[in-house]
Formats: C-alpha cells, structure tokens, sequence
C-alpha cells in the first residue's frame, strides 16, 4: 500500500480510510454498531498512525468516565478516628458520655452522602407505641432528617446554640410537637437540603459539648413532659439517631449494622435506668396490670425483674418493680427476661411489638408483660 506525505493511504483506499479515520470516536465511546466496530479494529491492525490515535481517544475516555462511588463502610470514619486518637491524643478531646452520638451522626451522613432526588423522598414511616397501640407517621427520608435535627434542636438550646426552628412556635416543647411545627412551617415536603442544617447542628453539639469539657454532663436538657441530663440527652439522641438511619436504609433497601458493642451497651443502660420511672407514669395512667404493690422506701430492695441482654452491648440489669426509687435486688427477683441487645433497643423505639420481643422469660408474667411494654412506650416519651 502506497502512503501520502501526510500519513494516509493514496490512491482508492483513500475514501475508505477516511471513513473507518472518522469512526476512531465512536469506536473509542463503543458506540459503533458491530459491523463498523469489526472494521474498525480490522483496520487498526494494519494503520501505525490510526492506532495511535485510537489509544489516544481510549485512554481520554477513561479520563472523561464519572468514577463510580466507593460505597464506603459508613464505620470507617470512626475506625480511622479511633486509630488516629491511639497515636495522637487530641488536645479538646470528645466527652466519653458524648463519643456515641459523635459516632452515630457519622455514620448516618454517610450513608446519607450518595443519595439522589429519589431516595431523598423515599417513603418512610416513623413507628411508636402510645397508649399500648402501636402507632406510625409517613414522611419521607428527608422528612426522618428534619425531625432529628428539630428534636436535636432541645439539645442545642440547652448548651445556647440556636433553635433549628427559629420563629416557629411549637404547640408544646415536646419532640412530636416541635416536629410537626417544623414540617407545617415549611413551604414544600423537606428536601435534600435539610441535611446541611442537620449536620452542621450535629458537629456544633459535639464541639461544644468538647469544648466546655464533660462538667456539662449535668445539665438539664427539657423533653417538654419531662428532662434529662445533657450525657443522657445525647444518649438518646444517639439512640434515634440509629434507629432513624435503620428506618431510612430499610426505604432505599440497603444494610445498616448496629452500633458498636460499646455504643450499644450504653444505649441498652439508658433505657435500663429510665424504665422503673417509666413504670411509674403507667401506673398512674392505669397501663400496669393490677397486682398487689409493695411501698418500698427510697434505696431500699424491692421486688425485681433481671434484664439479661445477649450479644453485643450485652450485660444483666435489676429493675425495680415497685417504685422508680426502690433498689434492684436479686434476693427480690420474682421474674427473668432475656433479649438481644440490638432487639430490645428496637422494643424501646417502638419497632418491635411487646408480646414478640423477649427470646427468654421465667417467672412473674404480669411483671414482664409490665416492663415490655413500659420498653415499648419509651418510644413516644
């Protein structure tokens, strides 16, 4: 085959070549048809410059392709945190009481970080036990964002920080209400754009929880119908944090591991300790069975349920039966349930019916049936 000056075939071939030259992009982006794909790669065995050229144009659209996401494990962040810290202890540490929700928030943003449109209004429907009934609220994914970042919100006004509902007023200070303030205020459903706001409130706590150093523990944080203190408030708000991000991957179909043995374990201790107070308040509404109650002095030893918890975050618990300032006692114990840890954290956000939770029970049925469903109703407290 003759060649021109300028590299091409001479003579008849010319045309052809042009032609098979021209197909090189397409070719590259693999969008030729079979017929032109098999000439094309036939004529690049044969042409030095037009092979060239075609691992040019490869090679330009591997630059050009949009890299597909690492789908990252969301606990890489705290594991890198952690491995960081073992080194090179920071100099504003995080308060240990505070070190679950720095944890959870993580790990729902990033799950939250590839989503789309779609999955932004994903439907989702909040779940919780009132009055013994189970009880729900459709939303959306971003709907569950902006009720976390308004109940955080409590949390925020605590320390000082500004209210995430601004001038909205809410019927009551209570999560549900401050919700639904927030949802009415808005000119549209929530969007993608709730979770700025949510993160940067988030990243606030933790630092100024840090910053003005683990004395705050103490302080008073209001639910409107009762308090905690603010390392219990955090707690919590770690506690809906993850179960929150459980009912988002269950609406866009994608696993979600609980906390860590650690993180779990606290969360399992707090819902331990609030539940002889919870008790308390059914009884005084009529929800408790109606057995015979022994007055117990404060601090004194009265009757009790062992809590056992298997798994991860696991450990046995007494609670006090009788009266929310009695002392758990073993001498005392007229009944025994055992759980999962993970399980019985989803009891007490409303998740899981009563009568389906416990893997174990022995002994006083009233007494478990009692502390069950006490668990269950924690989660419209």
């Amino acid at each position: 085959m003759s060649v021109s000056p300028e590299g091409e075939p001479a003579g008849p071939l010319v045309l052809e070549h042009r032609v098979l030259k021209s197909l090189l992009g397409a070719w590259a982006l693999a969008a030729c048809g079979p017929a032109e794909a098999e000439a094309v790669e036939e004529h690049l065995g044969t042409c030095g410059p037009c092979a060239d050229e075609a691992l040019r144009l490869r090679e330009a659209v591997g630059l050009l392709q949009r890299p597909e996401s690492l789908d990252l494990d969301p606990g890489l962040r705290t594991r890198v945190l952690r491995s960081c810290l073992e080194r090179r202890p920071p100099r504003i540490p995080v308060p240990d009481w505070a070190a679950s929700y720095d944890a959870e928030t993580a790990r729902l943003d990033a799950l939250l970080q590839d989503f789309g449109d779609s999955e932004w209004h994903a439907p989702v429907r909040l779940r919780w036990y009132e009055s013994d009934e189970a009880s729900s609220r459709r939303t959306t994914v971003a709907g569950v964002i902006a009720h976390l970042l308004t109940v955080d919100g409590l949390v925020a006004v605590a320390l000082g920080l500004a209210d995430p509902l601004g001038a909205v007023a809410a019927a009551r200070r209570t999560p549900a209400d401050r919700t639904e303030a927030y949802w009415r205020a808005a000119h549209g459903p929530p969007t993608r754009s709730v979770r700025a706001p949510w993160r940067e409130q988030s990243h606030a706590l933790v630092r100024t929880v840090s910053f003005t150093g683990g004395g705050t523990g103490r302080l008073p944080v209001s639910y409107g119908d009762y308090e905690l203190p603010l390392r219990d408030a955090m707690l919590d708000r770690a506690f809906e944090c993850w179960v929150h991000a459980e009912d988002i991957a269950e609406a866009v179909d994608y696993p979600y591991e609980p906390p860590s043995g650690r993180h779990l374990h606290r969360m399992v201790d707090l819902a331990a300790r609030m539940l002889p107070a919870v008790l308390e308040h059914r009884r005084l509404h009529g929800l408790s069975s109606r057995v015979e109650r022994r007055l117990v002095a404060a601090g004194e030893p009265g009757r009790s349920l062992r809590l056992e918890i298997e798994g991860s975050g696991g450990g046995e618990w007494l609670i006090p039966l009788d009266s929310p300032a009695a002392k758990g006692s073993a001498e005392h114990e007229v009944a025994h349930v055992a759980l999962d840890g993970a399980e019985f954290c989803r009891l007490a956000a409303g998740h899981v019916p009563p009568r389906e939770a416990a893997a174990g029970q022995v002994g006083d049925r009233d007494a478990i049936r009692d502390v069950l469903f006490a668990a269950a109703s924690m989660s419209r407290m």
